[in-house]
Parts: structure tokens; C-alpha cells; sequence
């Protein structure tokens, strides 16, 4: 799968604003989802959750 990638640029609020979500295997036979988000041009920040397989995976980054 590949990774969603949005953007959130607004010059008004100063908001620029970077986020990657993706699904990718981990070491133990199951599927991480990772979060990504920082403001562009500073360091990001990551967040993973295991799941143990891809459609648990892919439910997870659905909305609602």
C-alpha cells in the first residue's frame, strides 16, 4: 500500500503542516500502522501501532 500523504498550508494562520499515514509489515509477521506528522521544515514525529494482519491494519485508517 502505498502512503497517504496531505498537506495542510494556510499563510493566514501560519499552519504548514505535513502528515504521512502508512501500512507496512514488521518483523514479527504482522502489519504497523504508522503515523507521521510534523510542521515543514522542523523534525517529524511518528507514531506505530501493530496490528496482526493488513485488513485490521487498513480498517484502523479509516475514517469514523
Amino acid at each position: 500500500m502505498n502512503p497517504l500523504e496531505l498537506r495542510r498550508i494556510d499563510e493566514a494562520r501560519n499552519t504548514h503542516r505535513f502528515y504521512r499515514l502508512a501500512i507496512e509489515p514488521d518483523l514479527l509477521g504482522g502489519f504497523r500502522l504508522l503515523r507521521q506528522w510534523w510542521r515543514i521544515g522542523s523534525f517529524s514525529q511518528i507514531k506505530a501501532v501493530r496490528y496482526d494482519n493488513e485488513t485490521l491494519a487498513s480498517d484502523a485508517l479509516q475514517p469514523g
